[in-house]
């Protein structure tokens, strides 16, 4: 697997390696030792994932602390635009984004350390996604910002969203419990 540093400190796109024969192939998206290696975390509570159309928009989401977690996406079916947003105060890249082209055909995954805003937006006709996080849902630290508070590139001016994703406070008002190189 390898792993590419991305402008946003500790969040990494990585590329399995895609074994195909005459039934399909085959990808690996986890492994203990390879994420050890990496200095990636190797502890996943709950693994879940959404079915979504297109021109569907999810996020942008988090869970604040003390249930903070790191996030493994990937999609499984289709392909989407991906969306990290640093909210760690002090850090160098607080505010940006970096934007990834997921899609089953590439097998390539997005680690999402905590303090991380992320999301997502559906290019092709049906989406997958697989999330992979290090921490149980908990309803009280469930948080987000709101899609269009920060300045990304997103497809479509009128997407499919959320009643709740429209109504997360903007980036602008958010008072980030989040802190850069903190235990948050």
């Amino acid at each position: 697997m390898e792993l590419r540093e991305t402008k946003i400190a500790g969040c990494y796109e990585l590329t399995p390696k895609i074994f195909t024969d005459i039934r399909g192939k085959f990808v690996k998206t986890f492994h203990t030792e390879i994420f050890q290696d990496y200095g990636l975390e190797t502890q996943f509570a709950e693994e879940y994932y959404s079915c979504s159309t297109r021109n569907v928009l999810r996020g942008l989401h988090f869970q604040t602390p003390p249930k903070a977690h790191t996030k493994l996406v990937y999609c499984v079916l289709g392909d989407v635009t991906d969306v990290v947003v640093d909210l760690r105060v002090g850090s160098p890249t607080y505010g940006k984004f970096e934007t990834f082209e997921l899609s089953a055909e590439k097998a390539n995954l997005v680690y999402v350390p905590h303090g991380l805003a992320h999301g997502f937006y559906v290019t092709s006709e049906t989406a997958i996604m697989m999330y992979k996080v290090s921490t149980v849902y908990a309803p009280d630290c469930d948080f987000g910002i709101l899609w269009n508070s920060v300045d990304i590139p997103w497809m479509s001016e009128q997407p499919i969203i959320s009643q709740r994703d429209r109504e997360f406070i903007k980036f602008a008002d958010f008072d980030s419990p989040f802190v850069y190189g903190g235990n948050s």
